[in-house]
């Protein structure tokens, strides 16, 4: 895939995040799928979303940043949401939090097959433990 086609396809793997589009996910995401070294599969990774979704049903990917030189896509997204309950480890309990996320995406086929996420759970921290 040329750049313009993986910013194309990268927007709509995000719209599917957004829209929840569970049976549409195989467009975009690889069957052998590994998430932070983990390998998951293509049922294991949306797995991992719809937990992320369960934990935070608010949740909306924005992308902040974008840069792509294929294979590989790196993205700065910005989450504006209410976790329930702990989230990341952390004890949000339905407070409005603020964070980025950094992901790095490697593909294969025109399929994201490798994602290394790092959140900031310390801007996170930051807001739940403000008085």
């Amino acid at each position: 895939m040329t750049d313009p086609e993986l910013v194309r396809a990268y927007h709509g793997y995000i719209d599917c995040l957004n829209a929840q589009d569970w049976p549409g996910l195989d467009r975009f995401v690889h069957p052998d799928v590994a998430h932070d070294g983990k390998p998951l599969g293509l049922s294991g990774y949306r797995k991992m979303l719809q937990a992320d979704y369960r934990a935070v049903p608010d949740l909306h990917f924005n992308i902040v940043q974008l840069v792509t030189k294929a294979p590989q896509i790196a993205c700065r997204l910005r989450f504006d949401c209410t976790p329930s309950g702990t989230v990341f480890g952390l004890p949000v309990n339905g407070r409005r939090v603020r964070f980025e996320e950094h992901v790095f995406y490697t593909c294969d086929a025109g399929l994201i097959r490798d994602v290394r996420s790092i959140i900031d759970t310390e801007a996170i921290k930051a807001q739940i433990t403000r008085t």
